[in-house]
């Protein structure tokens, strides 16, 4: 499985959006609770202003009622108890506002409770002189002592005022703290939780900004990749398509329209659009073979025929497979190409091969003729020649016994053509079985089947060690004989022959002949001390009947050395011939190593 770093994945950048709209929500919650709490500080602080100064209003409006009582007892005039009357009822609404803005202090409510008493009791003071003045009763005593009382009461009640507003402001001072100490981390924390944010987010910018650089190059390579397809689909002959299995929708390239005789996206891609140019007789071939596109998942390669737009009948060759993503999304991708030069080339090839079957049947038939036919009139003829030299020689005349000998010598000479005849068709036609054979004891055969003519001509065979190779045994054989017989052939007048083979393991480019490859060749050199050859003759002299000498004075018939070529070239390998005219001659062998 290819290892995916985190920070280059796009699961870092989910990872980062994730964390930062995290962030973002908690920094707008902690704002919002901060708010909360200075809105409710502020509203505090707001509540704690009005309830002293309703307090203070609630102890005003006492004080009126105190002084309407007190003008009207001085001066009887009813009018100073207008204010004694209307204050009773601002008292209690007063007190009432009080109450609402103290509702969530315990120690405001105990007061308050307390303050109500006490103004009660001031007011039942002052109803209780006034009813006695109103009612005309002189008692002094009376009257003194319900102002004493309500003197009492009324400096109580500052008391207790005085008190709730002291209170109050400690309460309030409690609050000035609270807000103070939430206005002083606020900031902070804030601060800290934006900074860590705009990092984040910066990182994350960075990432993108890779990201689409990396994109854009993707982008730019993606599009080079797409013209190369292209050209590719043009130059290989061949279209692509695709089918989303989840939609149904087919996508044809460039090309596949091409294919068709079509100009590029001239129609709409479809199984349907594409039938039309089926050709009737493989329409059955077609549905055979891609309706089970869906269960299978691919398309295994068929080969069937389409009638272009211009009526020309083409050779088309499908297959295709399915291809997953990363999101689960199904594509069949197929390919198609035009395969009739193929199909023209391979019967062009089956009816060179028939013709080639009946070349090798017509040769066949020569071999039979040459080993039968015509061998069987010149064994007669060389049955007569001898029976007639036996009985009738001497009574010819002497042109009579010139004609017989000449006869005889040509008889002999079609007797070794054919043979040679056959021996080179035999290399071509014989089967190539190689076996790992040990190339000395083959040297060996050559020499037993020469050993009459190294006899006669005194000749001296150096033989250097031979290697074990995988080889055709019975031509490598013939190679020898081939070789060594033609050394022996050629050799100078009075000079008894001299053959030297050695054996090398060469590497190609260090060799003048051979190919610059660098592959390692086994090198076999056959030299003679003959009468050799000049060099411009050294590539004729492997070509089949050419002969460099006259026939009257070497036998043979040109067909030795083609053999050597042409069993040399079974092996894959290279001959070469050097020559030098009275000095002598030198063949050199190539055999690849495998």
């Amino acid at each position: 499985m290819e290892h995916i770093q985190l920070h280059k994945s796009p699961l870092f950048l989910k990872i980062i959006f994730i964390i930062s709209v995290a962030i973002i929500f908690f920094i707008g919650a902690i704002t919002f609770k901060h708010i909360t709490v200075l809105k409710k500080s502020s509203t505090w602080i707001a509540q704690s202003y009005e309830v002293n100064i309703e307090l203070e209003r609630l102890l005003s409006y006492v004080k009126d009622a105190e002084t309407g009582q007190r003008g009207y007892l001085l001066s009887k005039d009813k009018n100073f108890l207008t204010p004694y009357y209307s204050s009773k009822q601002r008292i209690k609404k007063s007190y009432k506002r009080v109450a609402e803005l103290t509702s969530n202090s315990r120690t405001q409510q105990r007061n308050l409770k307390r303050l109500q008493y006490l103004i009660s009791r001031r007011l039942n003071f002052l109803s209780k002189t006034l009813y006695l003045v109103e009612q005309e009763v002189n008692d002094e005593k009376a009257l003194a002592e319900n102002s004493t009382i309500g003197k009492l009461a009324m400096d109580s009640i500052r008391t207790e005022i005085e008190g709730m507003i002291v209170t109050q402001k400690s309460l309030l001072r409690y609050r000035q703290q609270d807000y103070n100490s939430t206005m002083n981390y606020t900031p902070l924390l804030i601060y800290l939780t934006l900074l860590i944010t705009l990092i984040l987010i910066t990182i994350a910018f960075i990432k993108m900004n890779k990201d689409l650089v990396l994109l854009r190059n993707t982008i730019n390579t993606l599009s080079v990749a797409i013209e190369v397809n292209k050209l590719s689909e043009i130059i290989g002959n061949f279209g692509s398509w695709q089918l989303n299995l989840e939609t149904g929708k087919y996508t044809f390239s460039d090309n596949q329209y091409r294919l068709l005789g079509c100009e590029p996206q001239s129609f709409e891609a479809g199984r349907e659009e594409y039938a039309k140019f089926i050709h009737p007789d493989d329409k059955e071939l077609l549905d055979k073979n891609t309706k089970n596109i869906l269960t299978h998942n691919d398309l295994h390669p068929f080969t069937y025929r389409i009638i272009r737009k211009d009526g020309e009948v083409r050779y088309l060759k499908g297959t295709g497979e399915v291809v997953t993503f990363s999101s689960d999304n199904k594509i069949f991708i197929g390919t198609t190409r035009d395969i009739t030069s193929d199909i023209d080339d391979k019967i062009l090839t089956e009816e060179r091969n028939r013709e080639l079957e009946s070349n090798n049947k017509e040769l066949s038939a020569f071999n039979y003729i040459a080993s039968h036919d015509l061998q069987e009139p010149l064994r007669k003829i060389e049955t007569f020649i001898s029976r007639l030299i036996t009985k009738d020689f001497n009574n010819l005349s002497p042109s009579g016994q010139q004609y017989v000998s000449n006869i005889q010598k040509s008889t002999n000479r079609m007797r070794v053509l054919i043979d040679d005849l056959l021996q080179f068709s035999r290399t071509n036609r014989t089967e190539k079985n190689f076996e790992e054979t040990d190339l000395n004891t083959l040297l060996e055969n050559a020499k037993q089947d020469l050993a009459q003519t190294i006899e006669d001509t005194n000749a001296i065979i150096k033989i250097n060690n031979l290697p074990v190779l995988d080889v055709i045994p019975f031509q490598i054989q013939q190679l020898f004989i081939n070789l060594i017989g033609n050394s022996l052939k050629y050799h100078r007048q009075g000079i008894p022959p001299i053959v030297e083979i050695t054996y090398a393991e060469v590497i190609s480019n260090e060799e003048e002949f051979l190919p610059d490859t660098y592959h390692n060749y086994h090198k076999i050199n056959i030299t003679d001390n003959g009468i050799g050859f000049e060099q411009k003759y050294a590539k004729n002299i492997f070509v089949l009947f050419n002969r460099l000498h006259n026939k009257n004075e070497y036998k043979g018939t040109g067909i030795g050395l083609a053999i050597c070529k042409k069993i040399v070239e079974n092996h894959k390998g290279f001959i070469f011939a050097k020559g030098q005219t009275g000095v002598g001659s030198e063949f050199t062998v190539y055999l690849p190593v495998e």
